[in-house]
């Protein structure tokens, strides 16, 4: 039986106990029983995947903390897209190889943005930029590994794929979210692929630093790659670029060949 099916039954027996009325000694004996299928449960999946751990630990929290009535009155199809929330698996994105593309990006200059605008306003914007890199980021099969402020980092399967999101996102910011009308941004974007180190839905190691001190590297609007991505659409004549050259990289040892992707609106392209 599936952990996602087995947290439903239990949920199920636990809206059956929160509506019967008037057999109270009968509700605790129910309660008790449910206690330890969840604790069983939780022993279970423990060994299990982390996301269907989360999900089981979270429907068992929310009983034990609002009772059997208050875990049901938080409403079944609350619970029930708790047992089916399930972070992918980042093995499952790497290629055949074993890589991953990770993509960083931040908004230029984002600090004095918000001292000239004011937080409300800020955050409008914000909201307008978020929208548009997580719109690219599902048309383009990536995953989203963390958000945090004005940035972002994204893992995809394919180098290919994280350009044309890349181009994607330069693309609408150039054509003007409605939110950024009045306060056009500029965002940088780095590029790199390599074998990361997976742990509870993140990635680590070498090639993760590389790929944000590209990103720390670019200007606004500019989109940097390394040579391991433009290697990896050597036959393509979708994508365009330019030599960058060779520089060295805070916190890394030797010097590093990168190139700028050329986009439309990209000076660079033209």
């Amino acid at each position: 039986m599936s952990s996602i099916v087995l947290v439903l039954i239990i949920v199920v027996e636990a809206a059956a106990l929160a509506t019967a009325s008037g057999l109270w000694l009968h509700q605790r004996r129910r309660a008790a029983t449910l206690e330890r299928k969840l604790s069983a449960a939780e022993s279970t999946w423990a060994s299990g995947g982390r996301a269907t751990v989360k999900a089981v630990l979270e429907t068992a929290a929310l009983v034990r903390a609002k009772g059997i009535g208050g875990a049901i009155r938080s409403s079944i199809e609350e619970l029930a897209g708790w047992a089916q929330v399930e972070q992918p698996d980042l093995r499952r994105l790497a290629a055949r190889d074993g890589t991953v593309t990770i993509f960083f990006s931040d908004i230029e200059d984002s600090t004095a943005l918000n001292e000239r605008l004011g937080d409300k306003a800020w955050l409008r914007v914000l909201d307008g930029h978020d929208r548009i890199v997580r719109r690219k980021v599902n048309e383009h099969a990536g995953h989203i590994i963390k958000s945090q402020g004005d940035g972002f980092m994204i893992a995809f399967a394919l180098p290919a794929e994280a350009m044309r999101c890349a181009i994607g996102i330069q693309t609408a910011l150039a054509n003007g979210d409605r939110r950024l009308r009045g306060t056009p941004i500029r965002v940088r974007i780095g590029i790199h692929a390599g074998v990361a180190v997976h742990r509870e839905g993140d990635l680590f190691g070498r090639n993760v630093a590389l790929a944000a001190r590209v990103a720390a590297f670019a200007e606004g609007g500019q989109i940097l790659v390394t040579p391991e991505v433009s290697a990896a659409v050597d036959d393509s004549t979708e994508f365009s670029f330019t030599d960058a050259g060779t520089v060295e990289l805070k916190g890394l040892t030797g010097d590093y060949r990168i190139q700028t992707l050329r986009w439309q609106a990209d000076p660079a392209a033209h």
